[in-house]
């Protein structure tokens, strides 16, 4: 094993009677420990952690712990290490702020590792080798997630004039890795994604193509067919896709207005949760391409969509594979380029969030003026506490609202410590968000230790899909920050390839 790195901590903690304890964490890479004084040289140890030097040898990058790599000049410093680590120098560093009576120190914030998002990549490859990913960048619209993936040469799937200024304004990316996958567009949109070099968008009525033959009759078309999405958690054919026995008509229309349909595209959903239905899907593809035939055209690219759920991603490529095979043998796919839309399956995993418990209620003992609830009751379903962060439902946790998602809370610091005994008393607890609204519930009944207190820190893990892109600043509070790692899983890898990208863009 490699010789033990001793790194000093982001934000070392001087201050008395808080975070005195100890804290240790283990992994299938490995553990560290967490050893916290309420001295400034206070370190961070991890004696069976082994980390990458912290020079590469073959950019002759020297690397600050403390500060970080500041790859991009215009973005946050990437660091080093487990995402835990980090997690908790941001809590360290909101005590010290809180210390020196700093507004605001205690505001939330995500920790993204982006080993995470590379090593999803290498997933999708080995699984999908014929299936060329483009990003659906409304998922997480993170400036570090699409520099790696373009990096990486992954494709994107825009949805609106903004998205794909977002992508072409990092530079170094061609408009032909774009498709506007949007079925209905704002004229003004279609004549911009034409001035762009956009040219591949999608289609599912026949107005759109009306509207594409005034503002962009160089487009290159792909009918969204309907597809079956009754296994998805968020169904699209409610507002998007063609009937097929719809599809023949407006290829009809398409050949009559001169317009190029070069293929077909479908979406089962966003976090399809039975991956058989993408048999039928490109069952429906097929018969697609076959109208697509018969209307004069020679079609050359399918679309597969998305709703990839990290869970089930090996069982649906496997499905997809069997299905594409049989529909679209060997014999018949040359010439065929093969698309899909992936969102959620790189990012979900990738963004932790801490939050820290602002306010508490709970039943007040006899003769007492503090809240009392160390000794445990009477059992009930109901919960007997509720706590409130500062996060909710109107900015990180919209996942809830919008994407049907479900958080579980865990606990990063109790009574200032990292560490808290696993016999620890339990009691069911509802979890709040910050606003003066009602509905911002995070969590209706969760089991937390009954010792939990304000100041202390919650923790929530899959936080990366439709939290940060749809957040507000409703009653006033402002988006929480994120620090960026790469863990031990990829480092060395997803430097390298941020390294190259940004020296390429220094060049072009």
């Amino acid at each position: 094993m490699s010789q033990v790195e001793v790194l000093p901590a982001t934000c070392p903690i001087a201050v008395s009677s808080t975070f005195s304890d100890s804290f240790a964490y283990h992994d299938n890479r490995g553990s560290f420990s967490l050893v916290l004084s309420t001295s400034p040289s206070n370190i961070l140890t991890k004696p069976n952690l082994s980390l990458p030097s912290s020079r590469n040898a073959e950019n002759h990058v020297q690397f600050d712990d403390e500060k970080g790599e500041k790859i991009f000049p215009s973005l946050s410093p990437l660091f080093r290490g487990h995402p835990e680590i980090h997690l908790r120098n941001g809590i360290m560093k909101a005590s010290r702020q809180a210390a020196a009576n700093q507004a605001d120190a205690e505001k939330a914030f995500f920790v993204a590792d982006l080993s995470q998002v590379y090593c999803q990549h290498e997933r999708w490859l080995k699984a999908l080798p014929e299936v060329e990913p483009h990003y659906a960048i409304k998922c997480n619209p993170d400036p570090y997630v699409l520099r790696l993936l373009a990096a990486l040469g992954t494709g994107f799937d825009c949805a609106s004039n903004g998205e794909i200024s977002h992508v072409l304004n990092i530079g170094g990316i061609d408009p032909s890795r774009i498709i506007f996958a949007n079925p209905c567009k704002a004229t003004s949109f279609v004549r911009s994604a034409a001035k762009a070099g956009v040219d591949k968008m999608t289609f599912d009525n026949a107005d759109e193509l009306y509207k594409i033959a005034r503002a962009h009759p160089g487009a290159k078309l792909i009918v969204r067919i309907l597809a079956d999405d009754s296994k998805s958690i968020c169904r699209f054919g409610i507002k998007f896709g063609a009937p097929l026995d719809v599809v023949p008509s407006l290829l009809a229309k398409a050949r009559e207005l001169k317009l190029d349909v070069i293929g077909v595209s479908f979406h089962v959903g966003s976090g399809c949760y039975d991956p058989s239905i993408y048999e039928d899907a490109v069952k429906r593809a097929r018969t697609a391409f076959d109208m697509g035939t018969h209307a004069g055209y020679t079609f050359s690219l399918l679309d597969v969509g998305g709703g990839f759920e990290d869970g089930h991603f090996e069982t649906a490529a496997g499905v997809l594979t069997n299905a594409i095979n049989m529909y679209f043998p060997h014999r018949h796919r040359e010439g065929i380029r093969i698309i899909a839309e992936p969102g959620r399956f790189y990012v979900s995993r990738a963004f932790s969030l801490a939050a820290n418990i602002i306010a508490r209620r709970a039943p007040m003992a006899d003769g007492s003026i503090e809240e009392e609830h160390r000794t445990p009751g009477p059992k009930t379903d109901e919960p007997s506490v509720m706590y409130y962060i500062n996060e909710g439902v109107y900015g990180a946790f919209n996942c809830i609202m919008f994407d049907h998602q479900v958080v579980s809370p865990y606990v990063l610091s109790l009574n200032g410590s990292f560490h808290h005994s696993t016999s620890e008393p339990l009691s069911l607890s509802s979890v709040w968000g910050p606003t003066c609204d009602s509905i911002d519930c995070v969590c209706k009944v969760a089991e937390l230790p009954s010792a939990l207190q304000v100041g202390d820190w919650l923790g929530f893990d899959n936080m990366g899909a439709y939290t940060i892109c749809a957040a507000s600043q409703f009653n006033g509070f402002e988006f929480s920050d994120i620090v960026y790692t790469a863990s031990k899983a990829a480092d060395e890898e997803v430097r390298r390839v941020l390294r190259r990208f940004a020296k390429d863009l220094e060049v072009s």
